[in-house]
């Protein structure tokens, strides 16, 4: 944008001064600044009253401004010491509550023992192979046979260029995992572990913020679900509707999914497993057979909105 000149105008021509921004890269300094730098370089600067106030309102000034800094430091060095006795004091209390912990659990595991050698003494051989295949399918005992394994992994995470947001939509959500975990069962599925965290009736896969809770336990990406069953375990599923249905996550948002047969795989007996009702059994119990699936956990698993 030009601006005429009125001076030329007025002498018959027609002539435009610069703009603004041009102006403004041209002479960057103020000319207030340039008349303060003439008149101090000629010795026109404050005298007298004047440059005595600006000297001493200066120093006074600079001395609050210390003083302030020594308070400061004075009181960091003060506190310094009780945050360190406090920091002490916690780390001592979670060492020992760390060493309570380990010998909880070590006379846990004796007792245990004691118990199973005790089952195994009063019991008699068929009664006790019953009782190992009860404890195996409610997740009691361990187990170890041939399955599937399913891998699920979070997608790239984009930002929203309007909003500034972080998009979820290629995050793997308990929903997800509720959907394999119910399609494994469905497909034969006699023992379920994600992450190494078994799955038994009373589980429980949540949603904690950006977290999922598998038995009230953190798990991470990618997340493996590990289960034992028929031998085309791995195939079902994919052909199935948990298949296709991640199959179109990977193609849509980018997440990573992968159905694979696994051989001789151990899966661990669940950890703090609670009895909280039993009732005795009037008739003979059968023993399961390797193909009847075991109830899957609480919770249903559906596409839901992403």
């Amino acid at each position: 944008m030009t601006v005429p000149d009125p001076d030329g105008a007025s002498a018959g021509k027609r002539t435009y001064g610069p703009d603004f921004l041009t102006a403004l890269f041209q002479n960057p300094l103020d000319p207030g600044y340039a008349d303060a730098a003439a008149r101090r370089a000629e010795g026109r600067g404050r005298t007298g009253t004047a440059a005595k106030l600006a000297g001493g309102s200066t120093a006074l000034m600079l001395l609050v401004i210390g003083f302030l800094l020594v308070v400061a430091y004075r009181q960091t060095v003060a506190e310094e010491p009780a945050r360190t006795v406090a920091r002490d004091e916690l780390i001592e209390q979670v060492e020992n509550r760390r060493d309570e912990t380990a010998e909880l659990q070590g006379r846990a595991d004796e007792l245990a023992a004691k118990v199973a050698t005790l089952r195994e003494q009063k019991l008699s051989g068929e009664a006790l192979a019953q009782l190992r295949d009860l404890e195996a399918a409610t997740g009691f005992a361990a187990v170890h046979g041939n399955g599937a394994k399913i891998t699920l992994a979070d997608g790239p995470t984009t930002v929203d260029p309007v909003t500034g947001e972080r998009r979820t939509e290629s995050r793997v959500k308990d929903t997800d995992l509720q959907l394999a975990t119910n399609a494994l069962w469905s497909a034969g599925a006699e023992a379920i572990s994600i992450n190494g965290q078994r799955l038994t009736a009373t589980s429980t896969i949540r949603q904690a913020g950006e977290a999922i809770l598998v038995n009230v336990q953190p798990v991470a990406t990618p997340y493996e679900v590990v289960a034992i069953g028929p031998g085309d375990l791995a195939g079902d599923f994919r052909s199935g509707y948990a298949g296709h249905f991640f199959e179109t996550l990977v193609a849509r948002y980018g997440m990573s999914f992968d159905a694979t047969a696994v051989k001789n795989v151990t899966l661990d007996a669940a950890t703090e497993l609670k009895l909280r009702a039993a009732t005795p059994s009037r008739s003979t119990p059968s023993t399961p057979s390797p193909s009847t699936p075991v109830p899957a956990p609480s919770g249903s698993a559906s596409e839901g909105g992403r």
